[in-house]
């Protein structure tokens, strides 16, 4: 198949109409008809039920529209990896969330410039991690799961952090040694994603909101670091981890994503025994 066929055939997958799909190609509508049943001559299946009034996608066809973005969005990102690469300014692209490394991102960057000819590397910071990387517009990413998605994408493990819940210093819960959320309900309670967008941009908001007595918030540990003198943190024992991941794009060959993946592993086990020597 080629990829322009997989695009037209995308084209009326999201339309379910030849005319609107055609128009927003910009070719004539019987050329897109025509492509259309050449491929599903070649694929030997039907790729749309057709009638006078409705166009939908069959059960064949609603699997390639599936592998079909995904083969056309990977096509895409090659390119982009690939002109990143190039002679003009080859570069390698590590994409984050303002506060979402850990504090990690100074020793991550330290131990990548001690690699032998790696790229140089340049920080974005971004809320779309996961389409930057599909995308190709990033070479690697810093992610948290939950929630972040990484089907097709390879991981590192950094950083597991359990969850601690912000409270006022003055509110009744803010002496107990940990918590439940079943202790939060009747509160009114600030449920934070560390991945939305814009979220670690309110973070100060927030804490300023806590402090008056408006909300409550359950959040990773690193995010209430440094701590206002009139909040608390108290361990919630019943919410799982989050975990910092360093995320690329499966079956990766770069030398410099390896190397970027050895530097952040070294930065967290770095971090992790710096902790356990205070404890």
């Amino acid at each position: 198949m080629e990829t322009r066929e997989l695009a037209y055939f995308l084209a009326v997958a999201d339309e379910l109409h030849f005319g609107r799909a055609a128009s927003r190609l910009g070719i004539a509508q019987p050329a897109l008809s025509k492509a259309i049943r050449r491929l599903e001559r070649r694929l030997e299946v039907s790729l749309f039920e057709r009638t006078s009034r409705v166009v939908t996608l069959t059960a064949a066809g609603q699997v390639l529209a599936r592998e079909a973005r995904t083969a056309l969005d990977a096509v895409s990102a090659a390119a982009a990896r690939a002109r990143r690469a190039g002679p003009g300014d080859p570069h390698l692209v590590l994409a984050i969330k303002p506060g979402g490394d850990a504090g990690l991102l100074p020793a991550v960057l330290a131990a990548y410039e001690n690699e032998q000819g790696v790229l140089p590397i340049e920080v974005v910071f971004a809320g779309d991690r996961v389409s930057m990387l599909r995308e190709g517009r990033a070479d690697a990413a810093l992610l948290y799961l939950p929630p972040d998605d990484v089907r097709g994408l390879d991981t590192e493990a950094l950083v597991s952090e359990a969850p601690v819940a912000v409270l006022p210093v003055a509110h009744p819960l803010a002496r107990r040694p940990g918590l439940r959320m079943a202790d939060l309900e009747g509160e009114s309670l600030h449920k934070y994603d560390p991945a939305a967008a814009g979220a670690v941009g309110g973070l100060s908001e927030l804490m300023h909101l806590i402090a008056l007595g408006r909300t409550v918030a359950v959040l990773p540990r690193s995010l209430t670091t440094p701590l206002r003198e009139d909040l608390a943190t108290v361990p919630v024992t019943d919410v799982p981890p989050s975990a910092l991941v360093l995320a690329w794009p499966a079956h990766s060959t770069s030398p410099s994503v390896a190397a970027l993946a050895r530097a952040a592993s070294k930065a967290a086990a770095g971090t992790s025994a710096a902790a356990a020597d205070r404890r």
